[in-house]
C-alpha cells in the first residue's frame, strides 16, 4: 500500500508539500499541486483520515443519536441533517438508543473515541453530566439541558393550542389527548400543558393517555384501548403523526368515520401525513429547518462563535380530511 513518502517520491516534493496539497493549507502551485495529484492517481494512494484528523485535529464527522431511525420523524429529520453536513464538509455516525441509557452511553464513548467533532443529541435517556463532560460542541434538540448546550423545538405550545381548539370549534364534546412520555421534562410536553390548559378552559370532558416512543403496533394496542374504555371519544390530538395515523388504522377497523364520528389532529406533518386516507389534519413541525439550524448551531461552536441558547422555531396548522 502505497504512503504518503511515495506520493512525495513520485511527485518529487516534500512529504511536507503533499500533506499541505492533501489538506489545501498555505500556498501551492498549479504545477506543483496536479504533480501531487498525478503522483496520488498513479500509486492509488488512499489517505489515512484518521492520521488527517489528528494531524488537523479536526475529523470533520458529527455524532448523531436518535430514539430510532425507524420512526419516520427522526428519518426525516436525520435525513436533513445528513444533508446540510454533507453540503459543508461533515459527515455523520448515526446512533441509535432505542431509549437505552446503557446504549446510548455506550455510543458517546464510540463517538469520543472517533474524535467527533461535535454531537446532536435528539435522545434523552442520559444524564445531562454525561454530555458536559466531553467537553464538545454539541447541539440538544427538543430538551433544554443545561445554560451552555442549546436546544432547538418548535413551538409546541402554540401548536397544541391550535389543535385543541380546532377539534372543540369542530364540534367534540369528549376529547383524548395522546402524549408522549412525560417522565423527562421537556419543551414537546408543553403540547400536552397546551392541551390540558384549553380543555380546562373551555370546560371540556377529556382523556389523557401516555406512550412510550415505540413501534407502529404498540400505538395500536393503545388505541383500541382507549376506544374500548371511552366509545364516546370524538376527538383526538395527537402528539406525532405517527400516533395520529395508527388512530385513523384503528378507527376505520372499528367502524368509525372519519372526520363524521371522529376528529384528529396529529403533530409534526411528516410526508406519511398527507398520504394516508383520511388525509390527517396535523400541526406542521419546520422538520427541514431544524435539520439545518442544528447544523449551523453545531458549527458556530466549533468556531466559537456565540449561538442563541433557546431556538423555539414556529409552527403553522395543515387541515386535511380528519377535521374536514
Amino acid at each position: 500500500m502505497a504512503t504518503i513518502k511515495d506520493v512525495a517520491e513520485v511527485a518529487e516534493v516534500t512529504v511536507t508539500t503533499v500533506s499541505r496539497v492533501l489538506n489545501n493549507r498555505g500556498y501551492i502551485s498549479e504545477k506543483t499541486r496536479k504533480k501531487v495529484y498525478d503522483a496520488i492517481k498513479q500509486l492509488n494512494y488512499s489517505p489515512n483520515e484518521m492520521a488527517r484528523s489528528l494531524l488537523r485535529k479536526k475529523s470533520n464527522l458529527i455524532g448523531l443519536i436518535i430514539p430510532t431511525v425507524a420512526h419516520s420523524f427522526f428519518a426525516e429529520l436525520t435525513n436533513y441533517i445528513e444533508y446540510y453536513a454533507y453540503k459543508l464538509g461533515y459527515k455523520i455516525l448515526l446512533c441509535n438508543s432505542y431509549q437505552d441509557s446503557v446504549k446510548e452511553k455506550e455510543y458517546i464513548m464510540m463517538l469520543k473515541s472517533n474524535q467527533v467533532d461535535g454531537i446532536i443529541m435528539a435522545s434523552h435517556t442520559l444524564e445531562i453530566d454525561e454530555y458536559l463532560n466531553l467537553n464538545l460542541p454539541i447541539v440538544a434538540m427538543d430538551r433544554a439541558f443545561s445554560k451552555s448546550i442549546p436546544f432547538i423545538t418548535s413551538d409546541n405550545y402554540s401548536g397544541g393550542v391550535l389543535a385543541t381548539n380546532l377539534l372543540i370549534d369542530n364540534g367534540c364534546k369528549k376529547l383524548a389527548h395522546i402524549s408522549g412520555s412525560l417522565d423527562l421534562e421537556t419543551p414537546a410536553n408543553n403540547r400536552y400543558k397546551a392541551f390540558l390548559d384549553v380543555v380546562t378552559k373551555r370546560n371540556v370532558e377529556n382523556i389523557i393517555l401516555e406512550t412510550q416512543l415505540g413501534i407502529l403496533e404498540n400505538y395500536e394496542k393503545i388505541v383500541h384501548k382507549l376506544f374500548e374504555e371511552h366509545p364516546d371519544i370524538d376527538g383526538i390530538f395527537a402528539s406525532s403523526d405517527m400516533i395520529g395515523i395508527s388512530v385513523i388504522k384503528v378507527a376505520k377497523e372499528l367502524g368509525k368515520e372519519i372526520p363524521k364520528d371522529l376528529k384528529i389532529v396529529g403533530y409534526d406533518d411528516i410526508k406519511f401525513s398527507s398520504l394516508v386516507s383520511p388525509s390527517l389534519t396535523t400541526i406542521k413541525q419546520p422538520i427541514e429547518q431544524m435539520g439545518e439550524l442544528v447544523i449551523q448551531l453545531l458549527i458556530d461552536q466549533m468556531e466559537e462563535k456565540e449561538v442563541s441558547l433557546e431556538n423555539v422555531l414556529p409552527i403553522t396548522l395543515v387541515e386535511r380530511e380528519t377535521t374536514i
